[in-house]
């Protein structure tokens, strides 16, 4: 099944004894189109010496309504960016479903275009 759509996303730093070129930064999201909801969630990320090279990982818990399914899920990012070449991975974090996204499995990709966010949703229950 696929779920598509754009979120908007809100990025914060918070307080932390990171080492330098490293950082935690919180994450809300509001997901529009077949995904409604929100996702919540915090991000490690640290920059390589090269500029343009870095990366992050990132927990993030879904809370919303796919084709009248409502619940919650887990995703877990990771990304690696290589002097400006991104690879990102988002995936759903096994058995983290809940209501009716029990048993979820799927990838997101994101796609960043002009500025905004946009997401396809590859998922099974």
């Amino acid at each position: 099944m696929h779920a598509k759509g754009e979120f908007e996303v809100k990025l914060a730093p918070l307080q932390d004894d990171m080492p330098e070129k490293m950082g935690r930064m919180s994450i809300d999201k509001k997901f529009t189109g077949d995904l409604t909801g929100t996702g919540r969630g915090q991000m490690i990320h640290g920059m390589g010496e090269v500029e343009g090279s870095g990366v992050y990982v990132a927990v993030e818990r879904v809370t919303g309504t796919i084709g009248g399914r409502t619940g919650s899920f887990l995703l877990y990012h990771q990304g690696v960016m290589t002097r400006g070449t991104p690879d990102l991975n988002v995936l759903v974090v096994p058995d983290s479903g809940s209501g009716d996204f029990k048993g979820i499995t799927g990838t997101l990709n994101i796609t960043i275009t002009e500025g905004k966010h946009f997401y396809d949703f590859e998922y099974a229950l």
